[in-house]
């Protein structure tokens, strides 16, 4: 049972944004502050990268850990919610599957990927190095 009325849950949702959220802001503050320029949301890659280094074929994704279903164990971001599983798990498990299906495509179009994950972005300093290394690599 939902712990909030419909009209609620529509409000809190409504508040959920694909583009532009926090974690991406930083990242993109980041990794302009590196003295690297990109394209944002490129409609014509599959699954509209966040941010696009064209000239040096990378792409850098930016996952919410709830939305995006973060793999990892110690990531308390990723919880499943506590109502209304039989239209969560489809709903995060595909899109799950979504992003493992564009990565390959970005891959064998000659792109590398990065995914940085939601609570990565409180370890700035670690996040700016593997920032720093993926950029700078041939």
């Amino acid at each position: 049972m939902d712990t909030l009325s419909p009209k609620e849950r529509s409000e809190r949702m409504a508040l959920i944004h694909a583009k532009d959220t926090k974690p991406e802001m930083i990242v993109r503050r980041l990794v302009h502050g590196l003295g690297y320029r990109y394209r944002l949301h490129d409609q014509r890659l599959p699954g509209h990268p966040d941010l696009v280094f064209p000239a040096r074929r990378r792409i850098i994704f930016v996952h919410g850990c709830y939305w995006h279903r973060h793999p990892s164990q110690s990531c308390k971001l990723a919880r499943l919610p506590k109502s209304k599983l039989d239209f969560w798990l489809p709903k995060l498990e595909g899109n799950r599957r979504r992003d493992v299906l564009n990565e390959g495509r970005l891959r064998r179009m000659g792109w590398r990927v990065l995914n940085v994950w939601e609570c990565q972005v409180a370890d700035l300093p670690a996040l700016t190095k593997r920032i720093a290394r993926f950029l700078e690599r041939d």
